[in-house]
């Protein structure tokens, strides 16, 4: 799906979150006032049981969603224009990236987006360094491990690993 034009909407959302972002990544925060900053990035009331180690990063902060028990180590890159939920007790390595946004390959249109959303199953781990790319989906109970590229939806109960990631194992529910 190619991306609607940044309207003025988007523009105020995008502008003011990364006000935010530089604001909580610039200060010291404790977990509680951490949470807090990101909700009003999100514009969704974080549960009390989210914890966000920083610093922390978005591009646009407006399509993140972020379920109850999620652990998000420093270093998180969210390019979430297109959509991420992390749905609830999902864990995320340090320095992962989840990726909605791409280019296309066509010059004439280079700066065109195409947005797809990303969606992280109940339990799933994403390790250190992992890449998630647009238009994934990580099942329930998945690994992603650290360092994998993952170019594919990942089945639930299943570790992948590599470039790009494949499945190496499956795990107990």
């Amino acid at each position: 799906m190619q991306a609607p034009q940044f309207d003025e909407q988007r523009k105020k959302i995008s502008t003011r979150n990364q006000r935010l972002v530089q604001e909580l990544n610039d200060t010291p925060h404790d977990v509680e006032a951490t949470r807090t900053l990101v909700s009003q990035i999100t514009g969704q009331t974080l549960d009390a049981s989210v914890e966000i180690r920083l610093p922390f990063y978005t591009d646009f902060g407006g399509n993140l969603t972020i379920g109850k028990r999620v652990y998000v180590s420093h270093n998180v890159m969210f390019t979430d224009l297109g959509g991420i939920t992390l749905a609830d007790d999902v864990l995320i390595g340090p320095g992962a990236s989840l990726l909605t946004v791409n280019h296309q390959a066509d010059p004439a249109h280079r700066h065109d987006l195409d947005l797809k959303p990303i969606y992280i199953g109940p339990r799933a781990w994403i390790g250190a360094k992992a890449l998630i790319l647009p238009g994934v989906t990580v099942g329930a109970n998945a690994i992603v491990g650290a360092g994998a590229v993952v170019t594919k939806d990942v089945p639930a109960n299943t570790v992948v690993a590599g470039v790009p990631a494949k499945v190496i194992k499956t795990i107990g529910a």
